[in-house]
């Protein structure tokens, strides 16, 4: 599956559970931090299941995040790259 439609997927999704509706940028970055620090445990545990669940769970909220802000997620990651 590309990328694409694994964005389009996760908004799909939001939308139904009116999370995009009825969140803010700044509950979505909560969320975000939240789950780096999920992350961050899994990896010190070297959890490898759990590492793949909490990236996958930061790049939901960060998908989330950008939708609200009306900000291209592929965008931001092009202007990181160059």
């Amino acid at each position: 599956m590309s990328y694409a439609n694994v964005e389009m997927k996760i908004l799909q999704w939001s939308e139904a559970r009116r999370i995009i509706q009825n969140s803010t940028a700044e509950a979505q970055l909560l969320k975000a931090v939240s789950e780096m620090g999920e992350l961050a445990d899994a990896t010190i545990k070297h959890d490898d299941d759990g590492v793949i669940d909490a990236v996958g769970d930061v790049m939901v909220c960060l998908v989330n995040y950008c939708a609200i802000q009306d900000i291209n997620l592929v965008n931001c990651m092009e202007v990181a790259y160059d």
